[in-house]
């Protein structure tokens, strides 16, 4: 019998086994990344295009043209698509990032053949309408009238365009003139460029039937497909971070000032990744990390506050993030850059780096817990051209770096010289 009296013996985390992802390929050629886990008869499918914003040659073109793939095919309309893939008790999901543009299905397998007809026209067959394209612009610009007057919205905008550029694909800014200037020419045009079959990767998690293969032949693979189907090449944009260290957008009205705190950095495949992301945890990575304990539970000046390193295929960048009163502006500023400046000079104690340790480690855990967590894992290695080595040299960094290794990091990163400011309110 387990007394209940006496809590668990406390266990470090030693390794964590990952399953792994198997790969195919279908008959034309598309990769397939197969993870077979899970108990329920239940399937994930994720068709990935490198079609997302950094891709656009114009601000809104990469979303809008993911929107419209389900609102009518050349034989659906969108209530028949909606009506059909509800039928079979199927979910659909599209989504654009910075870097991909993704559509994806939750299907029952005994229902599989009957929801990827629906996929299948999205993806291959879409008819694009202009009044479709009218209501989608007209929401979308509501929308961004209703948030532009955010002063976190405007903080987050803003401190992007610092980072990369204004003209840069990662820092551009969507301008309200933006939604009057968009049109179906160039909705039609991306989509044919970047929507086919060599620009495709399939990844499939669940209970996997053991004909997975032969349906997705079937249905995209037995051959070529979309409009001039060849390689998409990722063309690298030079950035253009602004050389000036402060800005302050006054909003006369703010109750709330929106602060943001950041640099251009690196993504996950620089070596001083691992190690960053220890000191960003301990900085600002989770509840209990020092802004946290620093600007809201001791000052009381915000809710919440928090930092990260961001990763994007072609470069990477940290940032802190939050929202704090008007009236406590400067002096949130100054607690930060204190916190900041102890980690470059003092070393971090045994006790906290552990605490960290285990928060790292735990959360990594629960992050692979279950086939559509195992899925979301792998697409973060894929993207960057990484294998699961990765998640081994995590884990090793994770539990044998020391607080010298981390002071060190932050001497190397986080000089306040180096950092941008980027304040959206009242000071």
């Amino acid at each position: 019998m387990i007394n209940r009296a006496l809590a668990p013996q406390f266990k470090t985390i030693s390794k964590v086994e990952v399953i792994k992802a198997e790969q195919n390929k279908l008959q034309n050629g598309i990769d397939v990344f197969s993870i077979n886990a899970g108990s329920q008869e239940l399937i994930k499918l994720e068709f990935i295009f490198k079609a997302g914003m950094y891709h656009q040659p114009a601000p809104l073109i990469a979303s809008a043209t993911n929107s419209l793939l389900e609102t009518g095919t050349r034989s659906f309309s969108a209530n028949e698509i909606s009506d059909g893939i509800d039928f079979y008790g199927s979910f659909i999901e599209l989504g654009v990032g910075q870097d991909y543009a993704c559509i994806t299905i939750f299907s029952l397998n005994k229902y599989l053949n009957d929801s990827l007809k629906f996929i299948e026209e999205i993806i291959k067959y879409p008819v694009f309408s202009e009044e479709e394209l009218r209501i989608l612009i007209t929401n979308k610009k509501q929308k961004h009238q209703i948030n532009s007057q955010k002063v976190s919205v405007i903080a987050r905008r803003k401190f992007s365009e610092l980072l990369f550029g204004e003209k840069h694909p990662y820092g551009i800014d969507v301008q309200e003139q933006d939604f009057d200037r968009i049109n179906l020419k160039e909705i039609q045009d991306f989509y044919n460029k970047f929507y086919q079959s060599k620009n495709c990767t399939i990844v499939a998690s669940g209970y996997l039937p053991k004909n997975l293969q032969e349906t997705l032949n079937g249905f995209f693979g037995e051959k070529e497909w979309g409009v001039n189907p060849q390689p998409i090449l990722n063309t690298k944009v030079p950035l253009q971070t602004t050389a000036q260290q402060v800005h302050f957008l006054e909003r006369e009205d703010a109750i709330q000032s929106a602060i943001r705190v950041g640099r251009i950095l690196f993504n996950k495949t620089h070596p001083d990744y691992f190690h960053f992301q220890v000191l960003n945890t301990i900085l600002g990575g989770y509840f209990g990390s020092r802004l946290m304990a620093n600007i809201r539970e001791d000052k009381g000046f915000t809710y919440g506050i928090g930092s990260g390193l961001m990763s994007l295929v072609n470069t990477g960048y940290f940032f802190i993030s939050t929202e704090v009163g008007a009236e406590v502006t400067t002096q949130a500023l100054d607690e930060t850059y204190k916190e900041i400046k102890i980690l470059r000079d003092d070393l971090v104690s045994d006790s906290e780096l552990e605490t960290v340790r285990n928060y790292i480690l735990g959360q990594f855990l629960r992050s692979v817990d279950g086939p559509f967590a195992l899925s979301d894992k792998f697409k973060g290695i894929w993207e960057f051209g990484l294998d699961y080595s990765y998640f081994d040299n995590y884990f090793k960094s994770v539990q044998t770096v020391t607080p010298h290794q981390i002071r060190e990091v932050a001497n190397k990163y986080l000089q306040q010289k180096d950092l941008i400011e980027c304040v959206v309110g009242k000071k």
